[in-house]
């Protein structure tokens, strides 16, 4: 998230909040797709991490791409750690352990969005390329260590290094050492949320063993596919995982705000500052936890936006719906991942028929697939069937869909195109966290650095 909410509206009810989350509600016409990309940022002569101060450095690259972009600048005490796009709908920013990320604007077309990340990576090559920076797409660091990955100087990330620890065991990993492709998807009601959402949160194991590149950590084999999915089964599991409301009937806007409301804070900001509120939930804040503790004790619209913004459930909710599931890759992939969410949950013929392959996915079924992935990947099984040949259905279906909605390009090409990498996938039987391996313990001679150079932006 490149820059956190102010807004002094006064909180009022739990129905207030949930109308707050309703206001994403929009007609089909208007659904756009807002793709997310994450990469580590690297020196390409010796592959070491690239620091936050410098003449080459995260700094020196945002305010290249600020003197290229002409957008504004995003500060925390006088730090530069993001861009605005004028309009407010696009924006790059940076993660804690210096991960670039753009957050596209919300497009119409897949075609709009991929020809938006590309735009991005040219503009950020022109800049990097004179300091000597290059870019790596996968989904878990693989080299550094956690002491010499480099530590962003914003607050939210101070504050949330300080709590991780207390919550879970791989909370800094998660910040610091892994990269995300993610897509925010609309809903035209409470009912329509409700369904993506289910359907949704039951398919991210598969995105997570489809899109699976996080298999070394510290030079090394780690023993997974996706070490990122993982890290999240063991990351602050309170505000993680899976939510076993959305499996039943009668999920909606305010059942999620119960949930969020009884998840602990992260802080809140005032006059700029960040006080630290990891020791109350929202919903002893909204009882008034903090009066007395800070002046202006009393709930905001902005503080309710910014907790949503740190819960981070395999679906997120805002006023839209984010897809969290996969690792970091190449750039095919930033096109792929929304690519295949788009053709499932915007086309009603297609949704509806993913909703039959899973329509008697527990909670537990799901969990149980979510647990075994990151080792297994597409070998997993779910109730005793094949994870493969559910891939091949799912993206089947997602393919379909993507013919329905007929946007094609100047090419006439329509947006399955863009499902390129995951039909090779199911060819070859591989993923990519497999074919890294095989160079690993081949041509690689067990060296990580190659890496660097073959799959670097």
């Amino acid at each position: 998230m490149a820059r956190d909410t102010t807004d002094h509206t006064p909180l009022g009810s739990v129905s207030d909040m949930a109308a707050y989350l309703a206001q994403g509600c929009k007609p089909e016409a208007d659904f756009r797709i807002g793709t997310e990309h994450e990469k580590f940022a690297f020196f390409q002569a010796d592959h070491s991490p690239v620091p936050y101060d410098g003449d080459a450095s995260i700094s020196a690259l945002l305010k290249g791409m600020q003197e290229k972009l002409g957008w504004e600048p995003i500060l925390d005490r006088g730090n530069i750690i993001g861009l605005s796009e004028a309009s407010g709908m696009g924006a790059i920013s940076i993660e804690p352990g210096g991960q670039f990320e753009l957050s596209g604007a919300p497009l119409e077309t897949l075609h709009d969005t991929c020809r938006e990340s590309n735009q991005h990576l040219a503009v950020l090559r022109e800049v990097a390329d004179p300091l000597g920076i290059r870019f790596l797409g996968i989904g878990g660091s693989p080299k550094w260590t956690l002491d010499e990955t480099p530590r962003m100087p914003k607050s939210r990330y101070e504050i949330m290094s300080r709590y991780m620890p207390k919550v879970g065991s791989h909370g800094l990993d998660m910040m610091y050492r892994t990269c995300t492709i993610q897509v925010n998807l609309d809903f035209s009601s409470e009912a329509d949320m409700a369904r993506k959402m289910k359907l949704s949160l039951k398919l991210q194991p598969l995105a997570t063993a489809l899109f699976a590149a996080s298999p070394f950590t510290e030079g090394r084999p780690n023993g997974l596919l996706s070490w990122r999915g993982e890290i999240w089964r063991d990351t602050d599991n309170a505000r993680s995982g899976l939510l076993p409301q959305a499996f039943g009937d009668g999920f909606g806007f305010q059942t999620y705000v119960e949930w969020a409301l009884d998840v602990p804070m992260y802080f809140i900001v005032r006059d700029g500052h960040y006080h630290d509120c990891t020791h109350v939930t929202f919903r002893q804040f909204m009882a008034g936890a903090l009066k007395g503790e800070i002046k202006d004790w009393e709930p905001t619209l902005g503080d309710w936006t910014n907790h949503l913004s740190t819960l981070f459930p395999d679906v997120r909710l805002k006023r839209y719906l984010e897809m969290r599931g996969a690792d970091g890759g190449p750039w095919r992939r930033i096109c792929a991942l929304p690519a295949f969410w788009v053709g499932l949950l915007y086309d009603d013929a297609a949704m509806a028929e993913a909703e039959e392959i899973t329509r008697d996915w527990t909670y537990e079924d799901v969990l149980s697939l979510r647990n075994a992935v990151p080792a297994e990947g597409l070998n997993a099984s779910v109730r005793g069937g094949s994870l493969m040949s559910v891939a091949r259905e799912i993206v089947g279906i997602s393919t379909r869909g993507l013919k329905s909605r007929a946007r094609l390009n100047g090419e006439g090409q329509d947006e399955t195109v863009f499902l390129q990498p995951l039909e090779e996938i199911l060819a070859k039987k591989t993923v990519l966290a497999e074919d890294l391996l095989a160079r690993f313990n081949g041509r690689w001679n067990q060296n990580i650095e190659p890496v660097f150079d073959e799959f670097q932006y």
